[in-house]
């Protein structure tokens, strides 16, 4: 009935979809195996893409050759470009999108990619040979072989539902939990543990009152992720508001807590500590009087409202009286209540690099399953497993990116080398060197990596070499165009910086805070002309290469430091155990998590400065 496929991914979530895109376009033969394909990549939780640090994520799935990108371009309702009046490297894209149109383009995508099959039906297990993956089994008893299998199961794994004092197993609302697959991978000996996310009530627009709250538009000239030209901006968007509780919410809300499966111990597993629960929030932050509640369209056409800041797994009698009592919130109607959901993750420490575990050859894991939170995070590791999938099955090298290389690169090292009790979430103060891992350059960063493996086209390649090369030859002649005093000095004082009394560089102009290219064009006509010939986003990249030019050479210098022990590689072989003057906590953890290189070694938790230089003596370096 089944060939034996290249690459099976399990679960069509957004690892899922991406892990099974990236192998497709590499040339495997793919097997997408889903429980509903009328849920294929749908938003689970908040119908909105990127935010800080995750906005810098999508851009580099996009770079790589990645679709939730163009993806997220296609369903995009409003645009915000977050933290503008930092500096570049906080910038963060975000969009509101359509839920249904999101999903529905991720479907169109798959079936449009060459090499991807589907088949609905729950995996309920593994073939494995001899610590090999061969196959899956599903619910129905069906064998399909595979020469690789990428599990993306989500809040699946012996899914449990909590709203009050009522419990379900599901693994989404509506939907059943995945079984069998934990059991059996606990018997293969991995560690298995439990987490804990939640989402809000979903209420009808049509009740609500926006005149008691705060407009929150997008941005007056909304960009896109992708940088290809598959996608434009938006030229109208949909308005999103904000609101507030108050202390009858507050009040509303503590009357349910002797029935919270929070605060009587059912539910088990950590939650996400940077987007807790409405009684989370009012439980730890007693002091504060209110909390933000941003009110989302759920799409362009449907009345739909998420209730973003309001996720709860209180009763739904007590979370329909505290949302009632939020101003603009006094008649609304629910469409459906809060839950908590409980699901099974293996704790990321017993995975390469590649995202392969160390265990099993030739199976990756990608997504919750690794402990890891929102849909940014999981669709880069189902990129990554894809991607290595891809080459494994082709005995090609692994494909890696270093910290210092992408968000990306950061968020796979941590989960491996520190592993995570919580749900993990990316965020800019993770990424030492955020300076050069920005939003604006992950094309100039990722493309040409992406079309070295067949998943970044020529023409991305093409597109990429033009805004480098234009950007250059900008920042080139701003060293050489100067200004006069007598064309300039007037338009400085008026923009609050100081007068030039001899001719100045564009580029030394430009380092000044108060001027941007923006506020140089208005200085000078012949400048404007020139100035105008340029793409905006080549404009933005000289701006911001001239203006930080000294501190991103230091994160540089920084970087080459760093790689010389990234370069020095530990033998897969290599017995810690037998050197003696090792720390116990450092022998222990470099045995279990087994790094790949020096650099690798020095990140884990718990290997101390000694340990590493008495492993470098034995390395015999």
């Amino acid at each position: 009935m089944f060939p034996e496929y290249d690459v099976i991914v399990v679960g069509g979530g957004h690892a899922g979809c991406e892990a099974a895109h990236a192998a497709a376009k590499m040339g495997c033969s793919v097997l997408l195996c889903t429980m509903n394909m009328n849920t294929i990549a749908q938003m689970s939780c908040n119908p909105a893409i990127g935010g800080v640090a995750k906005g810098q994520i999508v851009r580099e799935i996009d770079a790589l050759g990645g679709m939730t990108g163009i993806i997220s371009d296609k369903s995009m309702i409003q645009f915000r470009m977050l933290n503008r009046s930092k500096g570049p490297a906080m910038w963060s894209p975000r969009s509101q999108n359509d839920r249904m149109r999101f999903a529905e383009e991720w479907r169109f995508a798959l079936e449009g990619t060459p090499g991807v099959d589907f088949w609905q039906e729950m995996v309920s297990g593994l073939v494995v040979k001899d610590n090999r993956v061969v196959g899956v089994k599903t619910g129905i008893g069906l064998e399909i072989k595979a020469k690789s299998v990428v599990l993306t199961n989500g809040t699946f794994l012996n899914g449990l539902i909590h709203i009050g004092e009522k419990q379900f197993g599901g693994g989404r609302t509506g939907e059943v939990a995945a079984k069998g697959i934990t059991e059996q991978l606990v018997d293969l000996g991995f560690e298995a543990g439990r987490m804990k996310t939640g989402t809000p009530p979903r209420v009808d627009g049509r009740s609500l009152d926006y005149s008691k709250m705060e407009v929150q538009h997008g941005d007056e000239k909304p960009e896109k992720f992708s940088f290809s030209d598959e996608t434009s901006p938006l030229k109208e968007q949909r308005t999103c508001w904000i609101t507030y509780t108050n202390k009858e919410v507050h009040e509303t809300l503590e009357t349910g807590f002797d029935r919270s499966p929070m605060f009587n111990g059912r539910i088990q597993g950590l939650g996400p500590r940077y987007c807790p629960s409405i009684e989370d929030k009012i439980n730890r932050f007693a002091e504060r009087d209110r909390h933000q509640i941003f009110v989302e369209p759920e799409g362009w056409n449907t009345v739909e409202i998420y209730v973003n800041g309001f996720s709860t797994s209180l009763p739904e009698d007590v979370q329909y009286k505290a949302i009632r009592k939020i101003a603009g919130f006094e008649n609304c109607k629910m469409f459906r209540p809060g839950y908590a959901i409980e699901y099974d993750f293996f704790p990321p420490t017993q995975l390469k690099l590649t995202l392969e575990t160390q265990l099993v050859e030739n199976l990756f894991f990608a997504g919750q399953i690794n402990g890891t939170t929102g849909y940014e995070e999981a669709g880069c590791q189902g990129l990554i497993a894809g991607i290595n999938a891809a080459r494994k099955v082709k005995e090609e090298s692994p494909f890696l990116l270093k910290r210092s290389d992408a968000y990306i690169g950061v968020l796979i090292d941590d989960l491996i080398n520190k592993g995570t009790e919580e749900p993990y979430r990316m965020f800019t103060s993770r990424a030492e060197f955020r300076l050069l891992l920005r939003q604006d350059n992950a094309d100039l960063r990722l493309t040409a990596l992406g079309h070295s493996i067949g998943l970044a086209s020529d023409k991305r390649l093409e597109k990429m070499l033009d805004k480098k090369n234009d950007t250059a030859k900008l920042i080139n002649d701003l060293k050489q165009k100067k200004l006069s005093p007598d064309s300039i000095n007037e338009g400085l004082e008026e923009k609050d910086t100081a007068t030039i009394k001899e001719k100045i560089t564009v580029e030394k102009l430009l380092k000044r805070p108060q001027l941007g290219l923006t506020a140089i064009k208005d200085l000078d006509q012949e400048i404007n002309q020139y100035l105008s010939k340029y793409p905006q986003e080549v404009l933005d990249q000289a701006e911001i290469q001239v203006k930080y030019n000294s501190y991103i050479e230091k994160e540089q210098q920084m970087v080459e430091k760093l790689n010389s022990m990234e370069n020095y590689r530990i033998p897969s072989e290599f017995d810690y155990l037998t050197i003696p003057a090792l720390s116990a906590e450092g022998k222990q953890k470099l045995h279990k998590i087994r790094p790949e290189t020096l650099g690798q070694a020095s990140r884990i938790s718990g290997v101390s400065p000694a340990d590493l230089s008495i492993l470098t003596v034995y390395l015999g370096r």
